[in-house]
């Protein structure tokens, strides 16, 4: 079921995709940063980024749940190399196994929020993986001029067909080793107003100017 359902969902997501005006800002900060990175946007803004970085080869961590299973199915048919595991069940393991992925030169894409939020705050996972393998986290953003918002727990954003597209890499974020409780809560903050910073950004060119006060971004 999920195979034919993840079929039906990966045609739509391209038909989509193929329809959009898409402008990237800042790509080169991506190839600027090596081999080794991880990228990261937050779960509701998947779409266009599973698009834009189709048959790179690049590297996801994946749910172990029933979604998650889904979930795998589309992220393979776009290319990505995926490992099963969350923030909840085979967390820890599947982090360390991604972790040794990027550090023998993978790229990873990464939502720090998820599987299951809250959205817009940075879950510890992502840390440990840029700490244990010393890549830089690379926020990405992404907005649309005409979009359908889904009343899930992260608000998924569907671009309706023939919107104007925008896709933002902001500047890489380093996590030095050895950090206490207190420095991975400040590391955390600063991802996460990194990444609301520039999804702020890639909404207000997209023309939406109301960008939600609860999400920080100073």
């Amino acid at each position: 079921r999920s195979r034919f359902l993840g079929f039906l969902l990966y045609y739509f997501i391209r038909a989509i995709y193929a329809s959009l005006r898409v402008k990237c800002v800042n790509m080169d900060r991506i190839s600027a940063a090596g081999e080794r990175a991880i990228l990261v946007t937050w779960h509701g803004r998947t779409l266009l980024a599973a698009n834009i970085f189709r048959g790179r080869g690049y590297w996801a961590l994946i749910s172990l749940s029933r979604d998650g299973e889904l979930q795998n199915n589309i992220f393979t048919r776009f290319g990505f190399h995926t490992i099963r595991g969350s923030s909840g069940r085979g967390g820890i393991r599947g982090a360390l196994q991604m972790a040794r992925k990027v550090r023998e030169g993978a790229v990873l894409a990464f939502t720090p929020d998820g599987p299951r939020g809250p959205t817009h705050k940075v879950q510890p996972g992502v840390l440990l993986m840029a700490e244990k393998s010393g890549a830089p986290i690379i926020p990405v953003a992404s907005s649309v001029s005409r979009r359908w918002i889904l009343g899930s727990w992260d608000s998924y954003m569907i671009p309706k067909p023939f919107a104007l597209a925008y896709f933002l890499v902001g500047e890489p974020i380093y996590v030095p080793p050895g950090l206490d409780v207190a420095g991975r809560a400040r590391v955390a903050r600063e991802v996460e107003i990194a990444m609301n910073r520039l999804e702020r950004d890639a909404e207000k060119l997209a023309g939406f100017l109301d960008y939600p006060g609860e999400w920080q971004t100073d």
